[in-house]
């Protein structure tokens, strides 16, 4: 059974449809990347994934032993973001705050956890620092860390490499690899690196204010909205 299914999903802003007739499926360990122009509706897309905005038509239907509380996100960064006067453990931890109970403290299965996603990421030696005080690839692992923390089947992420250098780019990227291949994680990103997904993405979602292509990223590259999106970038 898939993870997520989507069955002729729409949106709708004060009326007005944004998105509509969406249908795909994610499977487990899959590497789904959302493409398509500013506009074509993927953060309303990726909103519905997170249950922060309500479809108006149809049904998004979770399976596979897979919960609404179990997702990762990984959001576009903001300045307040930056601004974060927190710990990066601390800000790692929070990625727990899912799993509490009614008792709202952190456990020792949770402070594993913690210790384990930093471990992993690579950002033990981070701890202690101050998140503001950090460079931006730097900040993009300590949140990948606490998304990491937050779930261990599926990771959403958004614009993960926006702002960042090509190095901590790559890093990145690398590490997203990482998690999908060794850790079986699904991951769903939504990017407009569009030469650079196709690469690394196993399936490829088109979106222009409604689903446009779903299938494999190597069938994507020799489909029209490949080809169209792909010439624009390199035009960019």
């Amino acid at each position: 059974m898939s993870y997520i299914s989507l069955n002729n999903v729409g949106f709708s802003y004060e009326g007005k449809t944004v998105l509509s007739d969406i249908h795909f499926s994610v499977e487990k360990g899959d590497y789904l990347c959302i493409v398509g122009e500013n506009g074509a509706g993927k953060s309303t897309l990726l909103k519905g994934l997170l249950g922060l905005k309500k479809a108006s038509e149809g049904s998004i239907v979770f399976g596979d032993g897979l919960k609404a509380n179990e997702i990762g996100y990984l959001p576009q960064q903001t300045e307040s973001q930056k601004d974060f006067p927190a710990s990066c453990y601390e800000v790692v931890e929070s990625g727990r705050l899912n799993k509490l109970s009614f008792f709202p403290f952190y456990r020792k299965e949770d402070k594993k956890s913690v210790e384990d996603a930093m471990e992993y990421l690579k950002v033990t030696d981070l701890k202690k620092a101050c998140f503001r005080d950090l460079s931006g690839g730097q900040r993009q692992r300590v949140l990948l860390a606490r998304a990491l923390c937050a779930s261990e089947k599926i990771l959403v992420v958004d614009e993960p490499v926006a702002g960042l250098d090509p190095l901590a780019q790559k890093e990145l990227y690398e590490m997203l690899d990482k998690l999908n291949k060794e850790k079986g994680m699904t991951i769903i990103m939504v990017s407009h690196d569009v030469k650079e997904v196709v690469q690394r993405a196993k399936t490829i979602l088109h979106l222009d204010r409604t689903q446009r292509f779903f299938g494999s990223a190597e069938d994507y590259l020799s489909s029209k909205w490949g080809k169209l999106l792909v010439k624009e970038e390199e035009n960019a």
